[in-house]
């Protein structure tokens, strides 16, 4: 089974988990297709991606409570809101406060955003 050096199939699927647990999103998207073995522990992992929605949460929380309630799981909740969450917290910190034209703005500076998220945003540049 699995590759030389694949601790997955050498592994209990909870030490496994464990492990994968210290990848950030990105890495543990790429490690998801790094081969069946792994795909199988991370995908059947619910922990693994509750923890990283929850921490998109602290800037997405009307999203993701949405998501939750509407039965969606924890990886597909994260995958809708990650994105948003980051782009959303630069705006939100005032990184695009000062720009001089549109064309400052860097590619991933935009996303789809409901009307109560751009409201948030506009609430945070008026106090700003």
């Amino acid at each position: 089974r699995g590759g030389l050096g694949d601790f997955v199939s050498a592994l209990p699927p909870e030490v496994s988990a464990r492990i994968f647990s210290g990848l950030d999103v990105e890495s543990l998207c790429h490690a998801s297709v790094a081969c069946k073995g792994w795909h199988r522990v991370i995908e059947s992992s619910e922990r693994l991606w509750r923890h990283h929605c929850l921490a998109v949460r602290a800037v997405c929380r009307r999203e993701i409570d949405c998501d939750r309630g509407n039965g969606y799981s924890w990886k597909i909740t994260l995958l809708r809101n990650y994105w948003k969450s980051k782009v959303k917290q630069e705006w939100l910190s005032g990184k695009y406060s000062n720009i001089p034209s549109q064309l400052s703005l860097p590619e991933k500076s935009m996303y789809p955003m409901d009307v109560d998220t751009w409201g948030e945003i506009l609430e945070a540049e008026l106090e700003r």
